[in-house]
């Protein structure tokens, strides 16, 4: 069942296609990359309606900017867990080190530019007698 809002667009499986993984915080992306023109699609819709914004736009091309390969690749993920800022970065991720599978003089372009790093930061825990949340003291009484 499609609706008018949101399209789901169907999956092609026949093609070849690179596969990798990308993380961000609690989110986690896996891609597969396929050559020739196509949309890229996310969990089933248009990358363009699940990332709306124009700064998201340039944030998952990047790695394509980078290798001179814009419109040579098209991807299909599934993302899951955290929010969209790390889905997004889970994405590129995944789409820099999947280009980096196809041809290895892509590695050094993508990691100067710093596209292969794993930003590895994560929500800080909630620790117990601190007052609910992970950094504060608690407030001592007045007296």
């Amino acid at each position: 069942m499609t609706n008018s809002k949101n399209p789901i667009i169907k999956k092609a499986t026949t093609k070849t296609y690179t596969y990798a993984i990308g993380r961000r915080k609690a989110a986690i992306a896996a891609i597969k990359l396929f050559k020739g023109k196509g949309e890229s699609i996310i969990n089933g819709l248009a990358i363009e309606k699940y990332f709306p914004l124009i700064s998201d736009k340039l944030t998952h091309n990047k790695p394509f900017v980078t290798t001179g390969t814009v419109d040579k690749f098209y991807f299909e993920a599934k993302t899951s867990g955290g929010g969209k800022g790390g889905q997004l970065e889970a994405v590129t991720l995944a789409v820099a080190r999947a280009l980096k599978k196809l041809d290895e003089k892509f590695g050094p372009m993508l990691r100067n530019v710093g596209l292969l790093t794993v930003d590895s930061r994560v929500r800080q825990r909630r620790m117990v007698g601190k007052g609910g949340k992970s950094r504060r003291g608690k407030q001592s009484p007045r007296r």
